[in-house]
């Protein structure tokens, strides 16, 4: 019986890169970067029909373990499996420690403008940043003026997306400061590349990324309110099973040792949070919440909501329980505010900024906008408080229809938009129904601060599994990778 060529044929055999982005495995055709040589030439001893072996059992492990997200819009139903490459994309030790440095730069900066627009208001009076382009923040809370978190720290968990352009430089796109997610198919796909590929992680030296729930709960503790004693209850917040991250809500519970509540859980009594137990009320020190501010406490955001906490706010004014993240963070990932982020740094810091953003357009100025308006064929146009990949204008691939509608929004509420030239996402070898083909990709690593700062060594590289797609949202289509740092020496 014979075998059919494909079969039998190497991983990377034929492999083309992308004419003008970057590769984040090849420097040119069959040659790698120096970093993903070992890593190119072990995974390239495989045939085709074991890599796909390797895939068949990859999506089990996934199917075993629940590793789901939720897609509203999705007819066919909302729980799906999150879709995995098995080939890594690498960075380079050096490369790393740019980025790393750089993140922790931008958290500070973003930390500093959360209190002076809470507090002094300096960057506003002057002149760095437009007042109103502020305080009309939707995201903005005026229920935080003059508040002091404890350790004055807002941003607890963040997680900013960096692209890589054409000429491999890494710029900033977006800043994600208020429930930031991802960061649970981060720690299960390292698992399932372990259990699938032992011999490459025995051979190679790559950072670890395993540590990342017990860092998240030693920062979450380190802020917590200075009643609490020394061992601070920590509990996460849920909206509960019908939210689009709520396999990353329980698995993040799991792994910290902390308990996952729902609203109804909890209560407060003389401005303190307890949590109801089988053996009486117990005192609730630190909530890592994966609610948006709205629904947090009806006394005092929405009233109709059923997901809060009735009069946490009270509690949390007192001074007798941390909110991780702050409230009213979402202002400093307002992606209105996020082009103002490098004059934040040298504001604040004296520093120029590490990591560079995309240009950006605002709306909200008249020459800007009048710009955008003429150019919506040739831009990404985005609306300030959408995330996921909704609320965007793909210009180069847009109708004559979604243009006008786009023209007309924008008209109608300039303040509620940007716009950005369309940046050549880097891309990595990806299996695809055609085979191996380059995918665009992004990266989001996850900053946590507590009374300190740490990186999580790698982060959430998110791929386009549509050839020529620029959206790597998971809501959209889009697959993950196993992110690999390198240790120096690789």
């Amino acid at each position: 019986m014979s075998v059919a060529p494909e079969a039998i044929r190497s991983l990377f055999d034929g492999y083309q890169c992308h004419p003008t982005a970057w590769d984040e495995l090849f420097a040119s055709p069959d040659c790698p970067h120096d970093h993903c040589e070992p890593l190119v030439s072990q995974q390239g001893e495989l045939t085709i029909s074991e890599f796909q072996r390797l895939r068949g059992n990859a999506d089990l492990v996934f199917i075993n373990q629940g590793i789901t997200f939720s897609v509203y819009a999705d007819r066919r139903g909302v729980e799906k499996i999150f879709p995995f490459d098995l080939i890594p994309r690498p960075v380079a030790a050096s490369e790393w420690k740019a980025m790393e440095t750089g993140l922790h730069q931008r958290i500070q900066a973003l930390n500093l403008f959360l209190h002076d627009v809470y507090h002094d208001q300096r960057i506003l009076k002057e002149g760095i940043i437009p007042t109103a382009l502020v305080l009309e923040s939707k995201a903005y809370r005026p229920e935080m003026i003059g508040f002091e978190p404890p350790g004055r720290q807002y941003l607890h968990v963040v997680g900013s997306d960096l692209v890589r352009d054409a000429k491999g430089q890494f710029l900033v796109l977006e800043d994600n400061g208020r429930t930031p997610s991802g960061v649970s198919y981060v720690l299960e796909n390292r698992v399932v590349m372990k259990k699938l590929f032992p011999k490459l992680f025995q051979r190679f030296r790559v950072r670890r990324v395993e540590d990342y729930p017990q860092r998240l709960c030693e920062a979450l503790s380190s802020v917590a309110p200075l009643t609490a004693g020394d061992s601070p209850c920590v509990v996460l917040l849920s909206p509960g099973p019908y939210n689009s991250a709520y396999f990353e809500h329980s698995f993040l519970a799991r792994h910290m040792g902390i308990e996952l509540v729902l609203g109804p859980d909890l209560f407060v009594h003389d401005d303190r949070v307890f949590l109801k137990t089988t053996r009486g009320p117990r005192r609730v020190d630190v909530i890592y919440r994966r609610l948006d501010d709205d629904f947090l406490d009806p006394e005092v955001f929405r009233p109709d909501s059923l997901l809060g906490v009735p009069g946490l706010m009270r509690a949390y004014r007192a001074g007798n329980v941390t909110l991780a993240n702050a409230v009213g963070t979402g202002v400093a990932d307002d992606k209105a505010i996020y082009p103002f982020v490098e004059d934040m740094i040298r504001f604040y810091l004296s520093e120029e900024p590490i990591l560079g953003n995309v240009p950006t357009y605002i709306c909200a100025r008249p020459d800007e906008r009048a710009y955008v308006l003429e150019h919506l064929e040739e831009l990404v146009v985005k609306a300030v408080n959408e995330s996921g990949g909704y609320g965007m204008l793909m210009g180069p691939s847009s109708t004559a229809a979604q243009r006008a509608e786009f023209h007309a929004k924008i008209e109608a509420d300039p303040r509620n938009y940007i716009a950005q030239p369309i940046v050549t996402l880097s891309t990595c070898p990806t299996w695809t129904e055609e085979g191996m083909a380059p995918r665009h990709v992004d990266l989001r690593p996850y900053v946590v601060s507590g009374t300190s700062s740490w990186v999580l060594p790698g982060g959430l590289t998110r791929t386009a599994l549509v050839k020529g797609s620029l959206v790597v949202n998971s809501s959209q289509g889009g697959g993950s990778k196993d992110t690999w740092v390198m240790e120096d020496g690789r």
